[in-house]
């Protein structure tokens, strides 16, 4: 038995000025907090929060006395975590401070600063006693509410001081149990589409990155080479233009929802989810050899990664198993005489070098990932090699066999996007990948 926790983001109705007031203050004493115990942990090399909360407890409670004392518990653990990230990224060389910066605060609330005081409202403990926020609920919230899910006693508040409102950062958590599963399905993640393999059928799923993230490069590289020129390098201007930008908010959205489609099939056949072995920047590794800058940040930037941690967290919500498994020379051996696969003038699809079958990149990777994880291969896969009927590949050498597991099925990015699932997208006429 495992478990699973999700942050939904809930924005409150308006609030009276006198109650804002209160909590415009309640947070600049929190800044205060954080902003002391940040510069004090790193300075003496502290990411423990028990041992920051054992040595500045005390001062806290004497300068903020005001305060109910679990903030200096919850400040202790936020100064903690700011510093822990920051001594990792002066270790790898990225921080550009001698000392971290606090910029944006979040209240961080425990378990006695805030109660629920009814499915839409909150009470928060403050300087001035307890105060009720009114929540604005949405569809996503009453999801998680509706769905047996759990409130966490932990929450996260922040203000926008625009619209006179309060952002709660909710925590639900559910618990889970990973099925046996009676099969697999493969996922290979590339640039611009995911291949899945399912029952024999591999379905190519167009997602667009590399439009999207040439897209939102030429309209960055626009807006500096105006606005630079102007009012110097990171202007004002400039970064405010750049913050309208969503191609991290247009990513993240393909990704939930193709790594749902694949997550909700798996859930229904009861298969496990197999996906490459990735190490921890595969992105970083794949572009090492690339001197072309275009594409070094097409590489970079086509989420290989972020694909696989949809899925895996959507694997852990439905129950479903992950399997990783090692990429390695995937699509570039015959699954069914273990020959080096020829490609020629770029072509996506190649020849066997023993028999000269014809073979499609992403239906190489997807046939071989599932042999490795039905037969181990060293994995932490279990050994499912003598399955009943074993593969269904055609060995024939006629180009295309009649089984088409030489040919993948194509799912434009508008049919998938829609929420349909694969028995779905399959009733439409899919136009077959021309070769």
């Amino acid at each position: 038995m495992s478990e699973v926790t999700r942050t939904v983001v809930v924005r409150s109705l308006p609030l009276p000025r006198k109650v804002f007031r209160v909590l415009v203050e309640l947070e600049g004493m929190y800044r205060n907090m954080v902003e002391q115990l940040v510069l004090y942990a790193v300075r003496n090399e502290l990411t423990s929060f028990t041992r920051l909360k054992a040595l500045k407890y005390r001062e806290l409670r004497s300068l903020y006395p005001q305060l109910p004392s679990h903030y200096a518990y919850t400040a202790c653990q936020d100064a903690s975590t700011r510093a822990k990230s920051f001594s990792r990224l002066k270790k790898e060389g990225l921080a550009k401070r001698d000392y971290p910066e606090v910029r944006k605060v979040s209240i961080w609330l425990d378990d006695h600063l805030w109660r629920v005081r009814s499915l839409t409202s909150i009470e928060m403990a403050t300087h001035r006693g307890w105060i009720a926020v009114e929540l604005e609920p949405h569809k996503q919230f009453w999801k998680y509410v509706n769905g047996c899910w759990e409130l966490a006693s932990e929450a996260k508040v922040k203000l926008n001081k625009k619209s006179r409102r309060a952002i709660i950062f909710l925590t639900f958590k559910k618990s889970f149990e990973v099925y046996k599963p009676r099969g697999f399905i493969t996922v290979d993640v590339n640039e611009n589409h995911v291949a899945v393999l399912v029952d024999g059928k591999v379905y190519l799923f167009e997602t667009g990155f590399r439009d999207v993230v040439l897209g939102y490069y030429y309209r960055r590289k626009r807006v500096q080479e105006r606005y630079d020129k102007l009012y110097g390098v990171n202007c004002r201007v400039g970064r405010k233009i750049l913050r309208k930008l969503k191609e991290r908010k247009e990513k993240s959205d393909l990704k939930w929802k193709l790594a749902n489609i694949i997550v909700r099939v798996a859930k229904e056949r009861q298969y496990a989810v197999v996906l490459e072995r990735f190490g921890k920047n595969p992105g970083k590794e794949m572009v090492d050899h690339v001197n072309d800058k275009q594409l070094r940040h097409r590489i970079y930037q086509a989420s290989f990664k972020g694909v696989q941690k949809a899925v895996e967290e959507k694997a852990m919500e439905y129950g479903a198993p992950v399997i990783h498994v090692n990429p390695r020379s995937t699509s570039k051996t015959c699954p069914m005489h273990n020959a080096k696969i020829i490609y020629s003038n770029g072509s996506r699809v190649g020849k066997c070098s023993k028999c000269g079958e014809p073979w499609h990149r992403d239906v190489v990777a997807c046939y071989n990932l599932l042999l490795r994880a039905r037969l181990g291969n060293g994995s932490t896969a279990p050994s499912l090699g003598g399955l009943k009927g074993g593969l269904n590949l055609d060995g024939s050498p006629v180009p295309l066999g009649s089984t088409a597991a030489h040919d993948p099925t194509t799912v434009t990015r508008a049919l998938w996007a829609r929420w349909k699932s694969l028995g779905a997208t399959n009733k439409h006429e899919l136009m077959r990948m021309s070769i």
